[in-house]
């Protein structure tokens, strides 16, 4: 038996996600990930690194719970969100047995985290105005375990309907968790669903320090849920999630200096997404240009493959939606500087159509 049929059957066939730095590229203007364009400067506090950390570190979960307007025993600190959809999976799924639930389009990582646990996966396809397909999932509930609903979502920009979520949530009652992804909810504060949490005890809220904090490479992500909800995930996560210096950074970035700088980026954000939006709906490869509540666009081009393509050997990288449900033509753009907004701009002007 060689090393390939040692392996699960189902990590054998499976499809890694596939992330901006797992494509690759070789460009100057990296607008394929989501992330804010430039650094932000922190300074180590923490020496004690011949210790192990804290496995849910004081400070961080203290500062979030504060931030995010719940108790300290309502916040769980992980690898980024994304280990928090894996958690969630892995205590609530019985693999074999249990499905997991998503709308797409949406983001890939649900589906790859469930495949990799041996999951059922069920995709309830989004409406045609990517809103939640609410008889569809009534339907298809049956062995659902764990429902994700990104809002705003990822690609398409636009927040899902809160009485629709309303209505999921009561449908799921007693049968199925219901996670909110709020990974960009920093663009668009007033939909928060975190304020749900006494209401529904089966709502879980994803949130992640990577976008309007600027600290993706500090992989740190958080989940919201009630007590009941958190101490079943403190059974699977593991010993140590956070290392020292990524729970220093992360308890600084939370203070409240920390947040008025945040709150300082997204405005800054959402200035340099309204001058990309009017530029780009003058261009004449340029199809549609959709809301957006993030800080990406999701815009539908005439040949996109070659648009593609064409801005991707300038080193412009852009992130190619094409395979996606009900997401032909069309390319995401993370909403960069005003200089890469430029490059972005001059280069879709001298595209020939």
């Amino acid at each position: 038996m060689n090393i390939e049929e040692l392996a699960r059957e189902n990590v054998r066939r499976l499809t890694p996600y596939q992330s901006a730095r797992r494509l690759g590229g070789k460009g100057d203007v990296w607008l394929n990930a989501n992330e804010f364009p430039t650094a932000v400067q922190f300074e180590l506090s923490q020496q004690t690194l011949n210790r192990y950390p804290e496995c849910q570190p004081k400070a961080v979960i203290e500062n979030y719970a504060q931030y995010a307007g719940v108790k300290p025993e309502q916040v769980l600190v992980s690898r980024g969100a994304d280990e928090g959809i894996e958690l969630l999976i892995r205590a609530f799924c019985e693999p074999g047995k249990d499905a997991v639930m998503y709308c797409q389009p949406t983001y890939g990582m649900y589906s790859v985290s469930a495949e990799t646990f041996g999951v059922a996966c069920r995709n309830v396809q989004a409406l045609e105005n990517w809103q939640l397909d609410l008889q569809g999932i009534a339907d298809n509930l049956d062995g659902v375990k764990v429902v994700f609903v990104c809002s705003p979502n990822n690609p398409t920009g636009q927040i899902i309907n809160q009485q629709d979520i309303r209505t999921l949530l009561e449908m799921t009652n007693g049968k199925a968790l219901v996670v909110a992804d709020e990974a960009y909810i920093e663009f668009c504060p007033q939909a928060t669903l975190a304020g749900w949490l006494e209401e529904y005890p089966h709502l879980v809220v994803l949130r992640t320090l990577s976008k309007a904090f600027a600290l993706a490479g500090l992989r740190c992500g958080f989940t919201l849920a009630n007590k009941e909800v958190i101490d079943l995930l403190l059974k699977v996560i593991a010993p140590y999630p956070l290392s020292t210096p990524v729970a220093d950074i992360a308890a600084q970035a939370l203070t409240p200096q920390g947040i008025n700088a945040m709150r300082e980026r997204v405005a800054q954000i959402l200035e340099e997404r309204q001058y990309l939006v009017t530029a780009l709906k003058d261009i004449p490869c340029v199809e549609q240009v959709f809301d957006s509540e993030t800080n990406y666009i999701l815009v539908r081009f005439t040949a996109s493959s070659a648009v593609f393509k064409s801005l991707w050997d300038q080193g412009i990288i852009l992130r190619d939606q094409n395979k996606q449900p009900s997401l032909s033509g069309c390319l995401r753009i993370t909403v960069g500087t005003r200089a890469e907004s430029q490059r972005v701009i001059d280069a879709l002007k001298a595209e020939k159509v």
